[in-house]
């Protein structure tokens, strides 16, 4: 069985990063992600709201670098959560609990826009925190290619790097 999710979309607000009593980071927050077709009624494309949970190094790093408005790639899993409300009604809510997240513009993108984040030491993506200093690759709008390795930047390599073949006998190297 599978259950992989990855939604983008933009931060409805700030996430909200709290401590369990074990000392556990957790951030919450919500995403609005446009629907990909137009509703026939209005003409306009419709908005879904989706809840997000991220835990440890993740929810830190979503916490330190994204704010109201900022655009957000996040990667995860969806789960339900069954609770009682004030009346004693059932509830279920369905939320992303976020495994990777990742900018979803680039940083000059987001500075038009109102956006302030940095990068300092964090890279461009944050993965789900199990083995630190362990972070995915991902892409940024700017079209650099990057992982997060102690704080250097790593270029792909130059779409030049392969060497011309000489003719030699003729005779395929197979």
């Amino acid at each position: 069985m599978l259950n992989h999710i990855v939604i983008m979309g933009r931060l409805t607000r700030d996430p909200e990063l709290r401590t369990t009593q074990s000392g556990v980071s957790v951030a919450s927050f919500a995403v609005a992600v446009d629907r990909d077709y137009v509703g026939r009624d209005s003409g306009e494309r419709q908005t879904d709201f989706v809840d997000c949970v991220a835990w440890r190094q993740t929810g830190e790093f979503v916490s330190k670098y994204f704010h109201k408005g900022s655009m957000i790639v996040v990667s995860g899993r969806l789960q339900s959560r069954k609770w009682q409300d004030r009346d004693g009604n059932n509830r279920t809510s369905w939320e992303v609990n976020a495994d990777n997240v990742y900018f979803g513009e680039s940083r000059a993108s987001a500075n038009n826009g109102g956006g302030n984040y940095s990068r300092d030491a964090g890279g461009y993506a944050q993965n789900n925190g199990y083995a630190q200093n362990n972070y995915s690759n991902s892409y940024s709008n700017s079209g650099n290619y990057g992982s997060y390795d102690g704080g250097h930047q790593q270029s792909a390599p130059a779409p030049s790097a392969f060497a011309e073949l000489d003719d030699g006998d003729g005779e395929l190297p197979f």
